[in-house]
């Protein structure tokens, strides 16, 4: 290449990096980034501090969070101790708990408004209840006085053995052992019965009383609207 040619190329280098450099000048600056909000708070001591970030020294104590214009745009509330967590933790379970029994006791009074939509079809379930339970009962009662009838007859059988009782033939002793075993089975079912049919009942009231308000609910609407 000739001393000319290498000139000529030197040049035009010159002139594309002088041009990019105008084109730079000429470009407008990159704007600074924002700045970031700004904490603050007054520390155990008294002093003032201020920082871009939450204040270690503030842990305790509430900091305020500015805008980079100065205004509040929120607030930090001290850093809880672990104490204070675990009794934030158990009040929180305690009302997810609450919550949770709310919600299990509104869909138990769904149900059972579904299943007795009136009072008139609570007391036939009670009713029927009832029924079951003093016809087990009645049962009883049958039995017992069968029972009762057999031990009459055996005890008439052993008097005839009352001056010496041993005398008795073993399978009479037999006999009256089993009715008196069995006169006491049917006594603790007939006394089950009695206290199934005050559970029943229980069940019952205390189903009415959940429903009552209920129903007086569903009525209301019908009791109030006028005729056409």
């Amino acid at each position: 290449m000739s001393a000319r040619q290498r000139t000529w190329v030197w040049s035009l280098g010159w002139l594309a990096s002088l041009s990019q450099g105008v084109a730079l000048a000429q470009a407008p600056l990159p704007e600074p980034p924002p700045s970031g909000d700004i904490y603050t708070c007054t520390d155990a001591n008294g002093r003032k501090l201020n920082s871009d970030r939450p204040i270690a020294a503030c842990r305790d104590r509430e900091q305020t969070i500015l805008n980079p214009s100065g205004t509040v745009k929120a607030r930090l509330g001290p850093t809880p101790t672990a104490k204070e967590l675990r009794e934030i933790e158990a009040k929180t379970k305690a009302e997810q708990a609450e919550q949770a029994r709310q919600e299990e006791e509104k869909r138990r009074d769904r149900a059972l408004l579904t299943r007795y939509p009136n009072p008139e079809a609570h007391e036939k379930e009670r009713a029927d209840a009832l029924m079951r339970v003093s016809q087990g009962r009645q049962m009883a009662v049958e039995r017992i006085k069968t029972l009762q009838a057999q031990k009459a007859k055996l005890a008439d059988e052993m008097a005839f053995y009352q001056k010496d009782p041993s005398r008795a033939p073993q399978k009479l002793r037999t006999q009256l052992t089993d009715v008196d075993q069995a006169l006491a089975v049917q006594g603790r079912f007939q006394a089950d019965k009695d206290a199934e049919v005050a559970r029943v009942n229980a069940r019952f009231d205390a189903e009415q009383q959940r429903l009552a308000p209920l129903w007086q609910l569903g009525a209301a609407p019908a009791s109030t609207a006028r005729p056409d």
